[in-house]
């Protein structure tokens, strides 16, 4: 991946390999054709959180760099604090992956420095995809111009898994690190844990070591102890 902004760096495990799409496959489709440069058009996720918009703009942006194009990942939360300079100079990538447009929302300066980044992306063919909470009728976003670039392109409602899905995500996250997750130690998790793929993939990480280090499979008593030792049972 070419240098990101401000020390911004992608998560290992934020590849479509290890997202679950569900009922989320056509985002899913349509984020890899732009990634391998098949498809057209930019894209904007909505969604709550721990639906997976991060992970997908991320997996978006890996997959472009591994096709040998250019991308880049912009997170608005952690960027806006800097004001316009995170927006400028990535009119040349393929991709831009904007994350948390709610958090520009309203504020002018910004706004604007998207449409800049938008109209330089355009001309050059590039694609920019763009993820809120809110749905897009329902993001405060002032400049019309912006709005309605935005919203002319996919639209996509991210939904949640519901638990059997989890417990399917949580264990294709497992096997990702090559690890063997029973159905039953998932749904045990489940029960145990919040049940965000977030807090259950770092707990999966955990896991992962005290297995490594006591040379044990991941059943439901083993882990039942390292959840009771950190004060999770």
């Amino acid at each position: 991946m070419r240098q990101l902004p401000l020390g911004v760096r992608l998560k290992d495990a934020a590849v479509f390999e290890t997202y679950f799409a569900g009922p989320n496959v056509g985002a899913v489709a349509h984020l890899r054709s732009l990634s391998d440069g098949s498809g057209t058009g930019g894209v904007w996720l909505w969604g709550p959180a721990g639906s997976g918009k991060t992970h997908l703009l991320q997996a978006a942006c890996r997959a472009t760099d591994e096709s040998g194009r250019a991308a880049v990942y912009l997170p608005l939360e952690a960027l806006a604090e800097h004001g316009a300079a995170p927006f400028d100079g990535w009119g040349d990538r393929d991709l831009v992956a904007v994350d948390d447009l709610d958090a520009i929302a309203g504020q002018p300066a910004l706004e604007r420095a998207l449409f800049r980044l938008y109209n330089d992306l355009h001309e050059q063919g590039g694609h920019l995809l763009v993820t809120s909470l809110a749905a897009p009728a329902e993001v405060s976003v002032e400049l019309a111009d912006l709005r309605s670039r935005l919203a002319a392109g996919a639209t996509y409602r991210l939904r949640r898994l519901d638990d059997e899905a989890c417990v399917e995500a949580l264990r294709m996250r497992a096997a990702h690190r090559g690890l063997d997750l029973p159905p039953e130690t998932a749904r045990f998790l489940m029960r145990r844990l919040p049940r965000d793929m977030a807090s259950l993939c770092g707990w999966l990480e955990r896991l992962d070591h005290a297995s490594l280090a006591a040379q044990r499979r991941l059943t439901v008593p083993f882990v039942r102890g390292v959840l009771g030792e950190a004060g999770e049972t």
